[in-house]
């Protein structure tokens, strides 16, 4: 398997698949999940699956037709991708123990910053 890259979109994007590995989701679904706008979600749905993480479907047409609206594909982190996917997230996390840059302070104004 390859690595994708690890951005802050695809973090949220594994989290979210993450929470119940075993369930189908759609890509609107994950959007709303994620909190990313479809544009950022399908090109990291992409990669994942070409990376071998995830696997997808299309829903069945009779579904979306008795439902009149348009067919969904699914998408399901697979059991190694799940693996990968953990160990990726836990390296992430840990490389970023070290102190936050003052930019990124949570409170500006008790280090002498504006009020």
């Amino acid at each position: 398997m390859s690595m994708p890259r690890m951005t802050l979109q695809t973090q949220l994007v594994l989290r979210a698949l993450l929470e119940d590995p075993a369930r189908q989701r759609y890509g609107l679904e994950l959007c709303d999940l994620a909190g990313l706008p479809s544009g950022t979600i399908y090109p990291i749905l992409a990669r994942l699956e070409q990376a071998g993480w995830l696997e997808s479907s299309w829903e069945d047409p009779t579904v979306h037709e008795a439902e009149g609206r348009p067919r969904r594909r699914f998408y399901r982190i697979t059991q190694d991708g799940a693996e990968e996917a953990r160990e990726a997230l836990a390296r992430t996390y840990r490389s970023r123990k070290r102190p936050l840059p003052g930019w990124a302070s949570a409170h500006p104004a008790a280090e002498g910053g504006a009020s």
